[in-house]
């Protein structure tokens, strides 16, 4: 059982975060159960890198002290698992917008999928989406996006040790992926779809690891609220 102590001393938390909430509600929630449950106006909660509202997975949060360490767990190696739709891409790379052009997707063999996560491996240049919170000029690159202005992205040096296909569903395509810091799974599934002289998007994701941490020994929200409420 822990004790207020523990929390401000530092604590590390897994949580697997449910699709539709932000990385944001999830360390709000967790703040006021805390503070509810010890009678207490401040505590340092925070998050070990944001997972999209339309993702589901390890979230590490971090209590008091260890909010210090939050840097180093979000450079760690994170690994993923997800579906990229082939033949149709959308504005934000995922299913936050609608399809905005088709592309054939005939010549599009198993092998031809396999042998393309090859271009992909190793030390890659990648742009990230114009649907996200990198800030540019003191704002969000997603606030331009939405207010249909064009804004120059400069691409980011990332690394991907592993990218595996799990299983082909028509244009379904699960994979695994492990890869670095920076790393956007939306700007790869576009880029994945365009090396296959089609289009692609990402329709699902769950992120299953961070450095040692695994996604298996995470607890729901609920369940660490049922923790707190058994204090």
């Amino acid at each position: 059982m822990k004790t207020l102590e523990d929390f401000k001393n530092g604590q590390v938390l897994l949580i697997d975060k449910p699709l539709n909430w932000s990385s944001f509600q999830v360390v709000n929630k967790l703040r006021w159960h805390i503070r509810k449950t010890f009678n207490i106006k401040k505590i340092k909660v925070g998050h070990a890198g944001t997972l999209d509202p339309l993702a589901s997975g390890l979230l590490v949060i971090c209590t008091g002290k260890m909010t210090k360490q939050i840097n180093t767990f979000q450079a760690q190696i994170k690994e993923y698992t997800g579906t990229i739709t082939l033949g149709s891409t959308t504005p934000s790379f995922d299913l936050e917008t609608d399809i905005d052009q088709t592309y054939p997707t005939e010549h599009i063999t198993e092998k031809l999928i396999k042998e393309t996560t090859k271009q992909f491996i190793g030390d890659i240049e990648q742009y990230p989406p114009v649907f996200s919170a990198i800030k540019k000029e003191g704002k969000r690159l997603y606030e331009f996006a939405r207010a249909g202005e064009t804004v120059e992205i400069k691409p980011r040096t990332i690394n991907i040790s592993e990218f595996e296909i799990t299983k082909i569903n028509g244009l379904n395509v699960d994979f695994r992926v492990v890869c670095s810091k920076g790393t956007y799974i939306r700007s790869l599934s576009n880029d994945f779809g365009k090396s296959l002289q089609s289009g692609g998007h990402l329709s699902a994701l769950r992120r299953t690891k961070i450095g040692d941490f695994h996604v298996d020994n995470a607890q729901s929200i609920e369940g660490f609220i049922g923790s707190l409420s058994d204090q």
